[in-house]
Protein backbone atom coordinates (compact mmCIF):
# COMPACT_ATOMS: atom_id res chain seq x y z
CA UNK A 1 0.00 0.00 0.00
CA UNK A 2 1.25 3.34 -0.94
CA UNK A 3 2.34 5.78 1.76
CA UNK A 4 0.75 9.38 1.61
CA UNK A 5 2.74 12.10 1.88
CA UNK A 6 2.48 13.05 5.60
CA UNK A 7 3.61 9.72 6.74
CA UNK A 8 6.68 10.10 4.19
CA UNK A 9 6.81 13.00 5.76
CA UNK A 10 6.82 11.56 9.54
CA UNK A 11 9.15 8.56 8.37
CA UNK A 12 11.84 10.96 7.83
CA UNK A 13 11.15 12.92 10.13
CA UNK A 14 11.58 10.06 12.42
CA UNK A 15 15.01 8.22 10.44
CA UNK A 16 16.80 11.75 11.07
CA UNK A 17 15.78 11.98 14.95
CA UNK A 18 16.82 8.39 15.52
CA UNK A 19 19.57 7.99 13.30
CA UNK A 20 21.02 11.69 13.48
CA UNK A 21 22.16 13.60 10.44
CA UNK A 22 22.84 11.54 7.50
CA UNK A 23 23.76 11.97 3.91
CA UNK A 24 20.92 12.38 1.31
CA UNK A 25 21.69 8.00 0.06
CA UNK A 26 21.54 7.06 3.83
CA UNK A 27 17.82 8.71 4.32
CA UNK A 28 17.08 7.70 1.22
CA UNK A 29 17.86 3.85 2.23
CA UNK A 30 16.63 4.17 5.76
CA UNK A 31 13.18 5.85 4.85
CA UNK A 32 13.01 3.46 2.02
CA UNK A 33 12.10 6.70 -0.83
CA UNK A 34 13.40 7.08 -4.27
CA UNK A 35 15.87 9.95 -4.52
CA UNK A 36 14.30 12.61 -7.10
CA UNK A 37 10.69 12.54 -4.32
CA UNK A 38 13.04 12.64 -0.97
CA UNK A 39 14.71 16.15 -2.70
CA UNK A 40 11.51 17.53 -2.71
CA UNK A 41 10.08 16.04 0.39
CA UNK A 42 13.21 17.68 2.33
CA UNK A 43 13.00 20.99 0.52
CA UNK A 44 9.43 20.97 1.65
CA UNK A 45 10.73 19.95 5.19
CA UNK A 46 13.57 22.21 5.61
CA UNK A 47 11.16 25.61 4.41
CA UNK A 48 9.22 24.69 7.46
CA UNK A 49 11.79 25.08 9.46
CA UNK A 50 11.35 20.99 10.57
CA UNK A 51 15.04 19.74 8.65
CA UNK A 52 18.25 21.57 8.38
CA UNK A 53 21.16 21.16 5.66
CA UNK A 54 24.50 21.12 7.27
CA UNK A 55 28.41 21.11 5.44
CA UNK A 56 30.59 19.07 7.22
CA UNK A 57 34.04 20.02 6.00
CA UNK A 58 34.32 21.05 2.44
CA UNK A 59 31.66 19.04 0.78
CA UNK A 60 30.07 16.80 2.93
CA UNK A 61 25.94 17.32 3.24
CA UNK A 62 23.95 16.25 5.69
CA UNK A 63 20.45 16.52 6.96
CA UNK A 64 19.35 16.78 10.79
CA UNK A 65 16.12 16.92 12.31
CA UNK A 66 15.62 20.83 13.79
CA UNK A 67 14.13 20.85 17.85
CA UNK A 68 11.08 22.23 15.61
CA UNK A 69 11.04 18.71 13.87
CA UNK A 70 11.63 16.91 16.90
CA UNK A 71 8.48 18.60 18.32
CA UNK A 72 6.36 17.68 15.40
CA UNK A 73 7.47 14.43 16.06
CA UNK A 74 6.24 14.21 18.84
CA UNK A 75 2.59 15.08 17.97
CA UNK A 76 2.19 12.88 15.66
CA UNK A 77 3.21 10.33 17.74
CA UNK A 78 0.76 11.46 20.55
CA UNK A 79 -1.88 11.79 17.55
CA UNK A 80 -1.26 7.80 16.66
CA UNK A 81 -1.83 6.42 20.11
CA UNK A 82 -5.07 8.67 20.01
CA UNK A 83 -6.58 7.69 17.00
CA UNK A 84 -5.69 3.83 16.33
CA UNK A 85 -8.86 3.25 14.42
CA UNK A 86 -7.39 5.09 11.31
CA UNK A 87 -4.79 2.15 11.78
CA UNK A 88 -7.32 -0.52 11.77
CA UNK A 89 -9.39 0.81 8.81
CA UNK A 90 -6.29 0.91 6.68
CA UNK A 91 -5.52 -2.81 7.91
CA UNK A 92 -8.43 -4.35 7.10
CA UNK A 93 -9.16 -6.10 3.95
CA UNK A 94 -12.57 -5.34 2.04
CA UNK A 95 -14.14 -8.55 0.82
CA UNK A 96 -16.37 -8.23 -2.09
CA UNK A 97 -19.93 -9.32 -1.71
Amino acid sequence: MRRSKLEMYVDILSVLAHRGPLKLTHVMYKANVNCSVLKEYLDFLIKQGLVEERTIGKRRVVFAVTQRGITVLKYFKELKQVLPIVEESRNQVLVPY
